[in-house]
């Protein structure tokens, strides 16, 4: 699949890091450094615009790699960029650590997947079909 792109940073363009790797790695675009404090969250740019097909959305997800080794996560994960969206994207990243931690231009700071998604339409009715599992929600299947 091709999807048009602008690439207003100086940064390569998102790629797949490995063979069979879902995400693509997102990087920061930023005149200075960027400090993010303890339980602190800034919209991080990353000077990219796309064009996604209708039908198409794009998920902003957090790397493993900086949520483990630093507690740095995205509030909105998964973000959605959505098929109509034009604009710059950016990265709603939070510091859930007890540490400042330093963004900087061409940093990785979260992975991108482009996926297909379905439109639905509702039919409104009384009694939905029986499952096994009815109506058991949150740990209904015990511990674990």
């Amino acid at each position: 699949m091709i999807i048009r792109i602008i690439n207003r940073s100086k940064n390569s363009l998102p790629a797949y890091e490995t063979t069979h790797a879902a995400g693509m790695d997102l990087r920061a675009d930023l005149e200075n450094t960027v400090l993010l404090g303890p339980l602190e969250r800034k919209l991080i740019p990353t000077g990219l615009h796309i064009e996604l097909p209708e039908g198409f959305e794009a998920q902003i997800r957090p790397r493993s790699g900086l949520a483990f080794k630093y507690g740095i996560s995205i509030v909105n994960s998964p973000g959605t960029i959505d098929a109509d969206y034009r604009g710059e994207i950016k990265v709603l990243l939070i510091n859930l650590s007890n540490e400042p931690f330093e963004v900087n231009s061409g940093d990785r700071i979260a992975q991108m997947i482009v996926s297909r998604h379905e439109k639905v339409n509702w039919e409104k009715v009384e009694i939905l079909n029986e499952t096994s599992r009815g109506a058991g929600g949150y740990g209904h299947t015990g511990v674990g």
